[in-house]
């Protein structure tokens, strides 16, 4: 079977590379890159809640196909089929994050909750508001024995989502 790859290692930066160029100029990338695979919209207002969301690639465009007005703030990327690291994640908080804070949308995968949910306390101890929610991505699988569920599920007290 013929693929659409040029390179397995250079699969997802070029998914980004690609979608950046299509972009007109609203996306752009963390510094860092491509060690961290964050991108962000380039007009954000950073007195508004933040939407961050993100996980292992190999959807493309998903995750950062998101990222967009009235959808995500940013995306953080993992490389194909693995999470992005907790330092990823706290990149991205802190690149988007003003006085508002940010919600970190995250899908019931062990290794996303896992690292999102680091970051969130890393950026929660550097004075940041953040809330974190937990959605399912299993409606597609009705018979599995144990669905990952938990739509909705947050993991702060704060009151950032009632804002």
């Amino acid at each position: 079977m013929a693929q659409f790859v040029n390179a397995k290692d250079d699969m997802v930066k070029e998914a980004i590379d690609g979608l950046l160029a299509c972009s007109g100029g609203a996306l752009a990338r963390l510094d860092g890159y491509p060690h961290i695979k964050v991108v962000h919209r380039t007009d954000w207002d950073r007195s508004k809640v933040a939407l961050i969301s993100g996980g292992g690639s190999g959807h493309e465009p998903a995750h950062a196909g998101f990222v967009g007005p009235g959808m995500l703030t940013a995306a953080v990327c993992g490389e194909v089929f693995a999470s992005p690291s907790v330092e990823a994640v706290l990149a991205g908080i802190l690149a988007v994050t003003g006085d508002a804070g940010c919600l970190l949308i995250v899908k019931n995968y062990t290794g996303d909750r896992l690292n999102f949910g680091l970051a969130a306390e890393r950026a929660r101890s550097l004075g940041h508001q953040v809330e974190m929610v937990v959605v399912d991505d299993d409606v597609a699988l009705p018979d599995l024995p144990q669905p990952r569920s938990g739509c909705c599920q947050t993991n702060s007290n704060s009151s950032l989502l009632g804002q």
